[in-house]
């Protein structure tokens, strides 16, 4: 006998029960996959940011990433002007290559002396060039705008700072920035200075050059352990989302923080960031980088790391997204095993009779368990059809609204949107599991059917 005609006519002869358990499954269906949908843009959408801004690969120091904050003028690189050229010009790693550029971490102490404060930072020397071209790195094609640095256009001795740092040294005046208290400070009081004392500084004042309103001194340990002190002009405050960073960032150009940390002595950088065409070519690209490392630098500690290794919290927020999306598709699945089991019990004691008749005609046990236990696969396969073409329905429906949130540690809110289309793994995943478990939690119903006795089950007649 052909069952699967003889399944799909007993599902359309009882519509309002079928549709009942479609609309549950579908429902659930949508469910997995607009959430699924969700958390996998936030991940593409962390891993996009931390690629603008860091790029995919970084080679460092052995132990800079270890010891190196403290530090980072002792771990520095010698030869990464070597490195970016070999970097650029390899036959292997030209075509993945999209941007090879140097930075340089430095701490130290960042003053308004004009005001009497100061306060710890951490800073990092950038090629603004090439910091900009990274950040129009769009793989996945999000709906944003390219904005370029502060510092691009800016003088050599510019600075741009996080809002806090300009909070603390009392320059949210002179730049502007919005909604930025001022700190309620007791004047001490005490003796005026003596006449002399007083001549000498007015005159050593006037000796130095004009000080600009948004001028501050940043004080930084050079490879010596002396301290290097440089006069900068602050270009802007920009917020960075996180108040421990924003209270502490300083960032400006590449060379002025090379002659800051290390004065006359040979300019170094403490990375050189590489950013890839995409991010599934890593293993490649480190693969090769670690050859050329050691090919021609034998000598030198040199290692590679890549995005996720120098940003432990994106595997901590994808972790936490991919626990949340197992527990709701197992609860789904619970749900569709119970709603399609009690449909399948529900026809049972509905088709005594015609179970009765089937076996009387010559029809197995085996045939009843596999009659039944195919309407359950095809009201899973229906269900879950539905329910991926809902999600592609209602996904484009909120792309295209216009939606927007704030995501952890951004200052500006980016486009709502959730990624369905294209996603093929999840939406087959989905499908065939949701089928699966509407298969399964027919068994049990098909298998009490199937142990019907011929004479009992025609007595309900």
């Amino acid at each position: 006998m052909n069952l699967l005609p003889l399944a799909a006519r007993n599902l359309l002869r009882n519509r309002r029960r079928s549709a009942t358990t479609l609309f549950a499954m579908m429902v659930g269906a949508m469910a997995i996959l607009l959430f699924g949908g969700y958390a996998r843009n936030i991940n593409l959408g962390l891993q996009t940011g931390f690629v603008q801004h860091a790029g995919h690969l970084q080679i460092q120091h052995r132990d800079y990433f270890l010891f190196g904050n403290g530090n980072p003028a002792a771990y520095g690189i010698a030869d990464y002007r070597r490195i970016v050229d070999l970097v650029e010009h390899d036959p292997v790693l030209k075509p993945m290559l999209k941007v090879a550029t140097p930075t340089l971490s430095l701490g130290g102490i960042a003053g308004n002396y004009a005001a009497g404060v100061s306060r710890t930072v951490i800073g990092g020397g950038v090629v603004v060039a090439d910091q900009n071209r990274m950040r129009q790195w769009n793989d996945y094609g999000f709906p944003i705008v390219f904005k370029p640095m502060r510092l691009t256009g800016t003088a050599p001795d510019a600075a741009v700072i996080g809002t806090g740092v300009a909070r603390v040294l009392q320059l949210c005046g002179p730049l502007a920035v919005r909604h930025c208290p001022t700190p309620h400070v007791e004047q001490a009081s005490g003796a005026d200075l003596p006449g002399d004392i007083a001549a000498l500084a007015g005159e050593a004042q006037a000796q130095r050059a004009p000080r600009q309103a948004t001028t501050i001194e940043l004080l930084a340990a050079n490879a010596h352990g002396a301290p290097n002190v440089a006069r900068l002009n602050v270009v802007a405050a920009v917020p960075q989302g996180v108040k421990e960073l924003d209270d502490m960032i300083v960032q400006l150009h590449f060379a002025a923080a090379q002659k800051l940390v290390y004065g006359g002595d040979m300019p170094k950088a403490t990375a050189v960031v590489l950013q890839l065409a995409h991010t599934s070519q890593i293993p490649a690209a480190r693969a090769r980088l670690e050859q050329l490392l050691a090919q021609h630098f034998p000598g030198q500690p040199l290692t590679v790391l890549d995005y996720a290794t120098l940003n432990p919290s994106y595997g901590q927020i994808v972790g936490m997204f991919g626990a949340i999306f197992g527990f709701i598709a197992l609860l789904i699945g619970v749900i569709v095993l119970f709603t399609v089991s009690n449909t399948m019990s529900m026809a049972v004691v509905e088709r005594t009779v015609e179970i009765g008749t089937l076996r009387a005609i010559g029809l197995r046990r085996a045939g009843i368990r596999r009659l039944f236990v195919i309407e359950g696969l095809l009201l899973g396969l229906a269900g879950s059809i539905a329910g991926v073409l809902a999600a592609l329905a209602a996904a484009w429906a909120i792309n295209h609204a216009g939606l927007s949130w704030m995501p952890p540690g951004n200052v500006e809110p980016v486009p709502l949107t959730v990624r369905v289309w294209g996603e093929y793994t999840m939406i087959l995943s989905t499908l065939l599991g949701l089928t699966l478990v509407a298969g399964i939690s027919a068994w049990w119903p098909a298998r009490r059917a199937a142990r019907l006795e011929i004479v009992d089950a025609l007595r309900h007649v």
